[in-house]
């Protein structure tokens, strides 16, 4: 399963690794993704997310339906 987050799609990046010595070496920074799930009151249900550090933020600023109605029209949620 790929580390994307469903709210705000961040996803693994390329860079590089810089010892002392100033030599390059490729190497990959993983988003911080946690799987949490969350209760939708308007619906009445759970939903269990795949969510990084900056979307767990997201969603108690803005809540949990605007996040998934938001994600859902970037496409970044199916359902």
């Amino acid at each position: 399963m790929a580390r994307i987050c469903e709210i705000t799609g961040k996803s693994a990046i390329k860079g590089n690794s810089v010892s002392h010595s100033n030599k390059k070496s490729k190497r990959w920074f993983n988003a911080n993704i946690q799987t949490k799930t969350f209760f939708i009151a308007e619906e009445q249900r759970e939903i269990t997310l795949r969510v990084s550090a900056a979307g767990l933020r997201n969603i108690d600023k803005k809540g949990i339906y605007t996040c998934i109605k938001e994600a859902r029209e970037k496409g970044y949620l199916s359902k």
